[in-house]
Parts: structure tokens; sequence; C-alpha cells
């Protein structure tokens, strides 16, 4: 899930940086190379190619208007789902088809059960060396009792299953972030709570949190199309688990009305959010709705969908016969008419998840003139690390995907095990601040804990790395005694020292 509301400065600070502590992430294998163009040409009217603008101008027949692929495919593309057993046969027309993607995305424990035991191998690494094996159905029985264990439900693209590394599924980069494995779990800090941004508390009507002066965030769903474990939402995204009920937020016309009936008679309100859930299971129409209905709103200068599905589905931006991004491109351009800017904010959080197919999604939205943004949560294990984090930061740069917040990882249930110390982040910022361009450089934040927003995470008061508490202020969030309140983080019990 993509969240939240947002800031916009260049204000930075810097402390002096500690030792970090450096966890190197499992290389992807080498996928197989073979010829996709074959595939490619019989589906031009899925992905279309360039239209040839000389000869269509020379013609007396007018040429249909299309949005073609960003750039023409060449002809050698690396079909890396073909290693997954399960999609060995499965061709490049069927597998950039977004319909294909919802057909075979996994999900609910059945399916899990099933898609696990058809690709992971007899033997796995037990031990990041390799030294120690656990068997196929050890890893699978860790796997289903850590989602009975778990705050959020399982769904998970073939886009993202097929970026797994699945000879060592236990110590990869994106299974850590989307399957829970008990074994990997620790006990919560007692300050972890569901809801611990305390969105319902700052929500004047269902779905719609209004925690800055001028800005808000909407919530015309609680879908996903992949269901990230370290959710901030979980008290309502995604389907009941065995361990909570959720608060849905069911996408009703009655409840989007008094959500806008809200921003219009705020004046004050400038800036919107569309989030969820995610943005990418709004269907075209009720994206170019919420999109119609910001633009005409007078005070509102400024609105971003926020979707993870550039990083895990972006098949769909390429697949013309869906109309999803032809919608936001209608509106970014609508907009942009009516003096107003429209944005994406994604979310990547580890390099393994770009491919050629969100690079080439990438390139249709840049030369489509969509401002899109990543938004990262520091995860341990996932992208703690310099090398990682500068490299994802630099690789959505090259993409002309802008970098724009890390977050800490907010204290939400059940992510402990996925939680790093406040120092860590000090020190990856410290470390990388520097080595991009100061306009590629995210700003590293903490969200904080009852409703405080976001805080540049080297802004704290107090941090003490004895005890794991970190204080802030936050004096521009006022309301709901907010006033010269003090935020308190906590790093997880276990990185303490002894």
């Amino acid at each position: 899930m993509v969240s939240l509301l947002s800031r916009h400065g260049p204000s930075v600070c810097l402390r002096a940086p500690a030792l970090a502590r450096t966890v190197t992430a499992v290389p992807h294998r080498q996928a197989q190379v073979a010829d996709v163009g074959k595939g490619l040409e019989t589906t031009t009217s899925s992905i279309p190619l360039f239209v040839n603008r000389k000869s269509a101008a020379q013609s007396t027949t007018p040429a249909p208007i299309v949005r073609p692929v960003a750039t023409a495919l060449p002809q050698d593309r690396d079909e890396f789902w073909r290693e997954v057993p399960v999609w060995e046969n499965v061709s490049a027309k069927d597998f950039l088809s977004y319909r294909w993607s919802v057909a075979n995305t996994v999900q609910g424990t059945a399916k899990l059960f099933k898609f696990l035991h058809a690709v992971v191998p007899e033997e796995v690494p037990l031990n990041e060396l390799g030294t120690q094996m656990q068997s196929r159905d050890e890893f699978i029985a860790d796997v289903m009792e850590g989602v009975a264990a778990a705050t959020m439900a399982i769904r998970m693209t073939p886009y993202i299953l097929s970026r797994v590394n699945w000879e060592n599924p236990r110590h990869d980069p994106i299974i850590r972030q989307f399957l829970p494995l008990k074994s990997v779990l620790i006990p919560d800090h007692p300050k972890l709570t569901l809801d611990s941004l305390h969105e319902e508390a700052d929500s004047p009507v269902k779905g719609l949190v209004h925690r800055y002066s001028d800005k808000a965030l909407f919530l015309p769903t609680s879908v996903c199309p992949t269901y990230c474990m370290f959710c901030t939402r979980s008290y309502a995204v995604g389907a009941d688990t065995d361990t909570v009920t959720k608060a849905s937020l069911k996408p009703t016309r009655r409840r989007w009305e008094e959500a806008f009936a809200y921003i219009e008679n705020t004046p004050a309100l400038q800036d919107i959010v569309v989030s969820g859930g995610d943005s990418y299971y709004l269907q075209p129409d009720q994206l170019r709705m919420i999109g119609d209905r910001l633009i005409g709103m007078p005070n509102i200068k400024r609105f971003r969908f926020a979707s993870k599905g550039l990083a895990v589905a972006p098949s769909r931006i390429l697949d013309e016969s869906d109309g999803w991004v032809n919608a936001l491109i209608d509106i970014s351009n609508k907009a942009k008419k009516a003096g107003k800017a429209v944005a994406w904010h994604t979310h990547f959080n580890h390099p393994n998840e770009i491919s050629w197919i969100s690079k080439d999604a990438s390139q249709k939205l840049f030369e489509e003139g969509v401002m899109v943004r990543n938004q990262t949560v520091l995860l341990r294990g996932v992208n703690d690390d310099v090398d990682t984090m500068s490299k994802l930061i630099r690789d959505l740069a090259d993409n002309k995907v802008f970098p724009y917040y890390v977050y800490q990882c907010d204290m939400v249930e059940r992510v402990e095990h996925l939680r790093t110390p406040l120092q860590t982040i000090l020190d990856l910022e410290a470390r990388i601040r520097g080595s991009i361009a100061g306009f590629m450089m995210p700003q590293f934040v903490v969200d904080l804990p009852a409703g405080g927003g976001k805080r540049l995470a080297c802004s704290y008061e107090s941090y003490d790395p004895k005890t794991g508490l970190s204080t802030y202020r936050a004096p521009a969030v006022t309301g709901r005694d907010k006033e010269n309140k003090v935020y308190e983080y906590y790093d997880p019990i276990d990185t303490l020292p002894n």
C-alpha cells in the first residue's frame, strides 16, 4: 500500500553517522533470454508500436489515435517469468496482459499453498550461507503458520512473484516483504498498534484523513493488487485475517460523496492524496470521475494518485486494452490545462522489483508527461544497507521515477522483525547524500505515531539509542489536542543494547 500525505521542501539536517549494519541482498537469478518479439508482434491491438506519423499523414484514411508503448520493443527480451515452473510456458502476450495478471494473482491461503508446492524446490537454504537446508514442506509450513499470525491477507501478482529467487526464497528481499514466515516473526514492541498513525481519529468522515491544514488523504477503496506485510493501514486494508477484523472501506458512492462534500466545503484544503488500498483497484471510469471532481473544485490545487501498481503489476501501463493508464494520462493533461498539478506516487522497496517491463512502463508515463514519484519504506533485511538503498534510488532516478520519501517503518503490529532502529535511517541518509543529484535525493522521514505527520528523521528533539526512544514535535500539525505534543518513536526491542 502507498501512503500518504506529503510536504515539499529541500530542508535537510544531518547528524554524525554511526557504522551502519550491512545486509547483503540475495542476488536475483539470471533468467533465460528469449525472443519475445514474435509474441508481441501478434498483439498490436493490446500493445501497439509507434505509429508512422509521416505515412499516416500521407494516407487518405485518418490514422486512429493511439497511445503507443513508449519505445519500439526490441526483439530480445528477458522472459524472467518462465523461471517460475507454473509459468514456464506463458507467452509474453499473456504475461503482459493485465487481464491475465488478475486471473493468475495468488490470493488466499489455498492458492498460496498450491502455488508454493509447485514452485519451491525440494530443498531450500535455511541459513544465509546455504550450509543448512530445509525441505519444501518445512518451508511451506513456516509460511502458512506465519500467514495465520499476520495482520494482512495474502495477495501477490504474477509479476512480483516472478521477481523472487525461488531457489532461496527464505532470504529473498521480495518474499520478506509479502510472505510472513512464522520463524522470523518476533514479539511486538508494547507500543505497536494496528492504527499507529491514528488515521481513524483524524477522519472527519469515513475514509478521509485530514491531518495537515491544507492536505487530506482520500481512501476510496481498501483493496490492493498486492498486500504488504508492513501495511500502515492494516486496520482496514484487505480481507479479514485470523487476527484482525478489518474496518473495510468499500467503494460506495455514498461514502465518496461525503468525502467530496467535506473537501469542497473546507476551503483550506488544497492538496488531496487518492490512495486506499490502492488507486490501481479503481476502474478507469472511477479514476476519471474522482479526477474530474477534484479538478472542478476551486480550492484544490494539487492531487496525487497513490498506487503500488508500477512496482507489482507494471504491464497494465503497457496494456492498451485495459484503459486505466489512458484515464490517468487524460486526467493529468486535463488538470494541467486547468492549472493544477497531478502526480502518481508509487512504492518500490528493492532493485529486484525493477525489470524491463517496469522500465518501459515508466518511460511511457514519462513521455506522456505524467509525474511519478516513489515512496520507499525502510525494511530490515530488505533495503537497510547503503548499497541496496543507493542502487534503488539511482535505478528509480534513471527511470524517471523521482525518489521522494524513504520512510522509517511505522509502528504497526506484527512487523517488529522488519523495523530498524532510528540510527539506521540516519546513517543511510548521511552516507548516501552527495552521491546523487540533490533533486533525486529522497527525504528520509518518520511518520510520527499518534498522527504527528511526517518529520525529517534527523529532526528529532532527543534520541537515546540505549533505550531506543526518540522524540519529535510537529508545530504545524494542530487540532485534536496536538498543540505542543511530543511524539515518540521506539526502536525494535531486539536491537537495543543488552
